[in-house]
């Protein structure tokens, strides 16, 4: 199986675009593959938990359920640093705050990445 990196840069703002992004990473662990996630700009207000509960896609789903779905079936889940010091986020369970030289690592090392 590949590994995937899903890059997702979109937040709430645009919560189909962000749940599709979301979605996609999940189906990808779903089918077996290696799955990695990293947010990055308005993304990492997904971290919050109020902005997942609120945020749902138009034909992609509840951001809540694929985000619980990626964290249990074991996908690695990295957001910015930077960006999340930026919007006063200090993280959330199992979720690596990560700096743009391991974005370049983990995009090295995927088969596949994908943006949203």
């Amino acid at each position: 199986m590949s590994h995937f990196l899903v890059h997702i840069a979109t937040g709430p703002e645009n919560p189909t675009r962000a749940a599709l992004g979301l979605l996609v990473a999940r189906t990808a662990l779903e089918e077996g593959h290696e799955v990695s996630v990293f947010l990055a700009g308005d993304a990492v207000d997904m971290l919050r938990p109020e902005t997942r509960e609120l945020a749902s896609g138009i034909g992609t789903g509840s951001v809540r359920d694929h985000w619980e779905a990626l964290r249990s079936g074991g996908a690695r889940l990295y957001a910015s640093g930077q960006s999340s010091k930026a919007r006063a986020i200090t993280g959330d369970d199992g979720v690596e705050l990560a700096p743009p030289t391991r974005l370049v690592a983990l995009i090295a090392e995927a088969d596949r990445v994908v943006s949203y």
